[in-house]
């Protein structure tokens, strides 16, 4: 368990970022690595719980409690104490195909549920993941896989976590992998819908490349459905894997929503990140010297304020219509729930640093939008206050406050209010049964579909959600698969 009564000796301690008025000169990551000893002392906090919760896995009031691939968290934080690095790498990919992204981008629920975080700090779970898996590329502990191959071969469609997590998984059973995406470059929303600063894309290709070498073959701008057919796949693999997200975003039906500026929040992300990649900005959905107005308080609202930011912006703004989170814990959240609370997160920081304030906008609505002079482009946004009540079944609505009524200077709005659920062109094709969400039904557990041969797994089977828990969905409808294509 670490070092005995270490959680009463040491303190939680986190990795150091590099300044926000520097990083926002670049899209480098921002995380700056702890050292060995650094890391071996926070890893010495774990007390190897009797019931270790960190990696439960559960629903609890809505949202992820504990780890959803069940990492076996005590284990590798001891091996890491002990310096056993690559005995913590073999522990940490029993259970997780990708560390290298969960330990950049996940929420970590597993700290979330972490029994020290009761009455203490939680054991920073999360740097120790990302610590384990640099340090095995680092010291040549990943290495290419000998796979002996069963002949059955298998054709993923979308190349985003859920999809990559399923076809490792596969091809490491021995099955040959086709991944099929439309996009120009493999990887789904790690390429293309989290930033550079977050997640550099050459730690996607690292493992990308190292999946290549594996066996695993990789199509681009394929868009199933189209060239190919989904139906052509069904009839030349042995199995299919839908593995395609929840990519259609939620829009605001409001007066102007026509107007020129307006955009999804994911557009101008992948633009931003392939004109980066390209090298190349005539597709640049630019932001400087603009002001950006983003509707949505979520994670990809906070990368659009840092990407605005970098690209030079006049000023940010971050509407979000439901209430400021409370500073700690409210009775209704206990542990090991997800705490519900506060954070300024990396793009806040950043707008702190340079303008002064936080962008976010609580308990405020857009009610419609304003054209500038021209009377094409975007010009203001109108926003009014909301206040939640209860409607006569009982469920919460929000209700505009008269008078609060407000108008925005904005040049471009950012939609990032989520995702409604998938694209529906090959589930139409192959008259797949969708449920009440219009997700792929298809039972948590078994992934398979009403069709024959085709399975379902991650954002578009479940929904919306965390990398962690596309990972983990990947993880099972490889099993599913596996199951199926072996007892065929």
């Amino acid at each position: 368990m670490g070092k005995i009564g270490a959680f009463l000796e040491q303190k939680r301690s986190v990795p150091t970022e590099r300044e926000p008025l520097e990083r926002i000169k670049d899209y480098n990551e921002f995380k700056i690595p702890m050292s060995e000893e650094d890391i071996k002392l926070q890893a010495s906090r774990c007390m190897d719980c009797g019931i270790p919760f960190c990696h439960s896995g559960v629903l609890l009031g809505g949202m992820a409690a504990g780890c959803p691939i069940h990492n076996l968290v005590p284990e590798f934080n001891d091996l890491i104490y002990r310096g056993a690095w690559e005995d913590a790498y073999k522990r940490l990919i029993a259970t997780n195909n990708f560390p290298e992204f969960t330990g950049r981008v996940c929420p970590a629920p597993c700290e979330g549920s972490c029994t020290e975080g009761l009455n203490w700090e939680s054991v920073t779970i999360k740097n120790n993941e990302y610590s384990i898996i640099e340090k095995a590329f680092l010291s040549g502990f990943v290495k290419k896989k000998v796979i002996k191959r069963t002949g059955k071969r298998v054709a993923v469609i979308g190349s985003g976590p859920s999809g990559l997590a399923c076809a490792d998984t596969l091809n490491g059973l021995g099955h040959e992998v086709s991944v099929f995406e439309r996009a120009d470059r493999v990887g789904g929303l790690l390429m293309y819908g989290i930033p550079n600063m977050k997640l550099d894309k050459n730690i996607v290709m690292r493992r990308i490349n190292l999946m290549q070498e594996e066996g695993v073959k990789f199509f681009t701008n394929k868009e199933v459905g189209v060239d190919p057919s989904a139906r052509d796949l069904l009839n030349e693999f042995d199995s299919v894997v839908l593995c395609c997200g929840a990519t259609r975003p939620r829009d605001l039906k409001v007066d102007g929503r026509d107007l020129s500026g307006v955009y999804f929040a994911v557009d101008f992300l992948k633009a931003n990140t392939k004109s980066l990649l390209d090298k190349d900005n005539s597709s640049l959905i630019s932001a400087k010297d603009k002001s950006v107005v983003i509707i949505g308080g979520g994670d990809t609202g906070t990368d659009c304020v840092a990407t605005s930011i970098r690209h030079g912006c006049r000023d940010v703004i971050q509407i979000e219509i439901l209430p400021e989170p409370p500073k700690s814990r409210s009775q209704s959240n206990p542990w090991p729930e997800w705490p519900k609370v506060l954070k300024v997160d990396y793009g806040q920081e950043e707008r702190i640093a340079l303008f002064g304030t936080d962008p976010r906008i609580y308990l405020t609505t857009v009610t419609s939008f304003e054209p500038a002079e021209d009377k094409v482009s975007l010009g203001w946004v109108n926003t009014v206050k909301v206040k939640w009540d209860r409607d006569e079944k009982g469920n919460f609505i929000p209700r505009h406050v008269a008078g609060s009524e407000e108008r925005l200077r904005a040049d471009i709005v950012l939609i990032a209010m989520g995702f409604l659920g998938p694209e529906e062109s090959i589930i139409r094709e192959l008259s797949i049964e969708q449920d009440q969400r219009s997700n792929v039904k298809a039972q948590f557990g078994k992934f398979r579909t009403n069709v024959e041969k085709v399975f379902a797994a991650g954002d578009m089977r479940r929904g919306q959600s965390l990398v962690v828990w596309a990972i983990a969905e990947g993880r099972g409808v490889a099993k599913s698969v596996n199951e199926y294509l072996m007892t065929k």
